[in-house]
């Protein structure tokens, strides 16, 4: 059985390929610099330390603030 926290990784895995994988294709990049710019970002932080809830927002609007505030 999943408990809550796994349940909660799992999520924020996938969110994070997501991010990485529209990131790249967002900016014509490739999913290595994608991911060096978003694991560098305070977005990537937020995320991880699940502050203000902004996992849960559309992996799409993620990237489009990456980009606006980073």
């Amino acid at each position: 059985m999943v408990n809550e926290v796994e349940l909660e990784r799992v999520y924020q895995e996938g969110l994070e390929e997501d991010i990485i994988s529209y990131l790249a294709e967002v900016k014509g990049i490739t999913l290595e610099a994608a991911m060096d710019i978003y694991y560098h970002s305070k977005l990537a932080d937020k995320i991880s330390e699940g502050r203000y809830g902004i996992q849960y927002l559309d992996y799409k609007n993620l990237v489009h603030i990456l980009i606006e505030n980073e």
